[in-house]
């Protein structure tokens, strides 16, 4: 390009754009540049715009929402009904732990509200039996529990991954596999459990078949006069969101309100795994926490226990970050989401997730803000 046309060309530019600037200070400024149009996205730059416009002011409102209902003042008698519980690891029924770790478990929890243990003693196999050497020491630890912690139930936390999202895993619509289900579930009862706490993941919202196998457990647990416990996926934050996170990525993640209250009146206690939730701050996920505790609240009946997950882990990815799921913040939505929407319910609760990863930080912060700090763990053994 010869020099001549280059200094042509950008005097022309200069006074294009000075034009264009005379026409953002002047009503009807397009007329001073006849023909001058404003240059044209192309189509993916506005569909990429559009859809972060779609997504960012939702999210955005989202998030005002959740921090908004992180705030208030907690109505006093929202505090530890008694009827909390805890998953422990495999090591409690393989052998690992001893009479001293019993001993030092036994001075933690004496007076913070735990009446349940939800001790893993499978995990089952995919076609739903339970090898009885997986939890070989749970004789020993359900008599030292009811010797140590009167009133404290031993519960076997059984479960699997379904073959709900690709070809591996426990399926469901198979009757064969869940009538095993209920077989493995009668041989840990016959082993001295006082009851079962079922965690299938993931389950997708309106399963059926779950909703069956749930039917035929609880007639099995009815009649030896034991709790059927299981581990709830989140709800719905927004209407259908289950849905339309199965229809982008595979995985709904969420259960409808509506389903949430079907599995909540086929069994005795539902614990929702309310972390892991991707929320970045301490607020958003207060306020989500709270949130979800009056989603199920609304729908869980009197009759059956509903238990608030804490977070006793720490982790940082995407769907967790530790620095903003605590237990400070979770204790804090359980107790806005109660005083909000049943402040007076008695068969409400908080479950911590997991022994083997709590820091004493998650103990003081679950003493200090939901259960009785005073009855702390300095008390002795029986």
């Amino acid at each position: 390009m010869g020099i001549n046309k280059q200094v042509g060309m950008r005097e022309r530019l200069r006074a294009l754009r000075g034009a264009r600037g005379a026409r953002a200070l002047v009503p009807g400024g397009r007329a001073l540049v006849r023909g001058w149009r404003s240059p044209r996205l192309k189509w993916p730059r506005r569909i990429a715009l559009t859809l972060a416009v779609l997504l960012l002011v939702p999210a955005l409102g989202g998030a005002i929402a959740l921090r908004a209902n992180y705030a208030g003042d907690i109505e006093e008698g929202t505090r530890t009904r008694g009827k909390d519980a805890i998953w422990l690891g495999h090591a409690w029924v393989d052998g690992r732990k001893k009479d001293a770790d019993l001993d030092a478990f036994a001075r933690r929890i004496r007076g913070a509200g735990i009446r349940d243990l939800y001790v893993h003693a499978g995990p089952l196999e995919h076609d739903g039996t339970l090898p009885a050497d997986r939890y070989a020491r749970a004789r020993w630890l359900i008599d030292a529990v009811h010797r140590k912690l009167p009133g404290i139930r031993v519960q076997a936390w059984l479960g699997d991954k379904l073959a709900s999202e690709g070809p591996v895993g426990l399926r469901l619509p198979d009757a064969g596999t869940r009538a095993a289900v209920v077989r493995s579930t009668r041989q840990v009862l016959d082993a001295g459990f006082d009851g079962v706490h079922y965690d299938l993941e993931p389950l997708h919202s309106g399963d059926r078949d779950c909703l069956s196998l749930l039917d035929d457990l609880r007639e099995l647990t009815r009649a030896r006069k034991v709790p059927l416990s299981i581990a709830a996926h989140q709800i719905d934050p927004l209407p259908a969101l289950h849905s339309v996170a199965g229809g982008l990525t595979g995985h709904p993640k969420w259960w409808s309100q509506e389903f949430f209250g079907q599995v909540a009146r086929r069994v005795d206690q539902i614990a929702v795994m309310s972390y892991d939730t991707s929320m970045p701050l301490e607020s958003l996920y207060g306020g989500y926490v709270a949130q979800q505790t009056s989603l199920a609240l609304e729908v869980t009946p009197q009759k059956t226990d509903l238990l608030m997950g804490l977070p006793f882990f720490h982790e940082d990815g995407i769907g967790h970050h530790e620095s903003a799921e605590t237990v400070a913040a979770a204790v804090r939505g359980t107790r806005l989401g109660l005083g909000r929407t049943d402040r007076g319910r008695e068969r409400f609760g908080v479950a911590l997730y997991v022994d083997f990863a709590a820091e004493e930080g998650d103990w003081t912060a679950y003493r200090e803000g939901w259960g009785s700090p005073a009855a702390g763990p300095r008390q002795g053994v029986s």
